[in-house]
């Protein structure tokens, strides 16, 4: 089989930066910056710096880190990216990793207290404190790209600052570059959850997401662990293959292998989802998907830009049986394949993405959306509310791939899940001191948060059970 890897043909160059806040963000960031090697270094066997390469890289001169023009050989990879962490324990780790080059100081942002898991003390001091150095970073950082169409944002809900300086950033990105599309992707905690104060961070952090980005992509942590679950479960007895393995783009250590942190498989899960995102707008395909157009096409009103993503397959350095295209359709429509798990066949559809990797041809695609429709409801008002997207260049270790992203009302229910654990804590107004003791927090912060909350929920609810009358007949005019 044959894959098309004329990554710059019909393709405007764009270039997108990813900030990664916090402890969650920055492994979630290691991981993306890992397999995005990989990749470019498994479809340019020629190690040329194009288009796709520039999408997330700079090329710079080994030799004196001067910026380096489009069309020549690749010497040194720097990372578009930010990295900030009130805590300098993962960022240190980076710098002594395998991907230490491909990050300069002026990219970083450190402390060593951190928030002490306190929304308030995240964006409030930490907010106000590096306010100014977040912004200039920020800025020299789109300077940098020719054309700058997105930031994706990586952090979490529960830590105070992943959920608390991470929507400070994000508010940042709005104010500061009103034009470019803000893509986050949180983590949620799960119902286990260690930090017994991380309904609060979620409920004061939702607000922010809500207001401030353009399309959130949510996935939670007890959904990954049940995919490594499921993932250990299907291959027990078999042996894992590692991924192929090419000549990585920058001197570096070859993966990770060996020495991988607990969290690492759950975060090459999200980092997989990352890339395939990004894939149409970075490689060539029968079906370009650029990245405005995921929130034009999949949010129609505003606020309602909770998009739930699902996988298939699930890993790509995980020996099994090759899932069918027939079969991944069905996967990314049930529960064992998503990043945020929730009833997709009972509830609503407001809009759906299908982005498909690998030799895939629209007749495939146009087919599988027709077996799938009678399964899944959409609004009466939207029933073609289907956006895709055919890319040639498949993911390492992978024919095919098909990541969803489904606009669905029944994201509400993780939503009232989330506002259940709130109220429990703040009926009782437990824990409320440590964060009114911080300098700019106020109690009517929390009831506007949980306002916020309940609005987004009655109106993916209204969506969901509203009944939409037909359009009136016409008359009929005699001939």
């Amino acid at each position: 089989m044959t894959f098309n890897i004329q990554v710059t043909l019909g393709i405007a160059m764009t270039q997108s930066v990813v900030v990664q806040v916090g402890q969650c963000g920055n492994q979630i960031g290691c991981r993306f910056w890992d397999l995005a090697l990989r990749e470019y270094a498994q479809f340019n066997k020629s190690a040329l710096y194009d288009d796709a390469v520039g999408t997330f890289f700079r090329n710079v001169d080994s030799s004196d880190g001067t910026h380096l023009a489009g069309g020549g050989r690749i010497q040194l990879l720097k990372a578009r990216a930010v990295l900030v962490d009130m805590e300098e324990g993962v960022v240190s780790e980076i710098l002594q990793g395998p991907l230490r080059d491909v990050f300069h100081s002026t990219q970083l942002l450190t402390d060593v207290s951190g928030a002490g898991n306190n929304w308030a003390v995240g964006h409030m001091t930490y907010g106000s404190i590096y306010r100014d150095k977040i912004v200039d970073k920020l800025r020299k950082a789109a300077e940098q790209c020719d054309c700058l169409q997105s930031f994706f944002l990586l952090n979490s809900m529960g830590g105070g600052t992943g959920s608390g300086l991470g929507t400070k950033v994000l508010s940042l990105l709005k104010d500061e570059f009103p034009g470019v599309c803000r893509i986050v992707t949180p983590v949620y905690p799960s119902i286990e959850d260690d930090v017994i104060i991380s309904p609060y961070n979620s409920i004061l952090a939702m607000r922010e997401l809500t207001e401030n980005a353009d399309c959130v992509l949510p996935v939670e942590n007890q959904a990954l662990i049940d995919i490594l679950n499921k993932i250990t479960h299907t291959c027990h007895g078999q042996q894992s293959r590692s991924i192929p393995k090419g000549d990585v783009l920058v001197p570096r250590k070859d993966g990770l292998t060996g020495s991988e942190r607990p969290f690492d498989a759950m975060n090459n899960i999200v980092a997989k989802m990352l890339l395939d995102i990004t894939s149409s707008a970075r490689f060539g395909g029968t079906l370009n998907m650029d990245l405005n157009e995921i929130p034009m096409n999949l949010v129609p009103f505003p606020g309602l830009h909770y998009l739930v993503p699902s996988l298939s397959p699930l890993y790509s350095d995980v020996s099994g049986p090759a899932r069918s295209l027939d079969q991944m359709f069905t996967d990314v429509f049930s529960k064992g394949h998503q990043l945020l798990k929730v009833d997709l066949m009972h509830s609503r559809h407001l809009a759906c993405a299908l982005m498909l990797r690998g030799n895939v041809h629209v007749s495939d695609l146009r087919r599988n959306i027709d077996r799938m429709k009678p399964r899944l409801p959409f609004v009466s008002w939207k029933q073609e509310g289907w956006k895709t997207s055919l890319c040639s260049v498949p993911p390492v270790g992978l024919s095919q791939s098909l990541l969803a992203l489904s606009n669905t009302c029944a994201i509400k229910s993780t939503f009232v899940e989330l506002r259940e654990r709130f109220t429990k804590l703040y009926k009782k107004k437990a824990h409320l001191h440590h964060y009114l003791q911080v300098d700019g927090m106020e109690a009517s912060l929390f009831s506007e948060a949980i306002t916020s909350l309940n609005s987004l929920i009655d109106e993916y609810q209204h969506l969901d059970s509203a009944t939409f009358l037909p359009d009136p007949p016409r008359l009929n005019i005699a001939q």
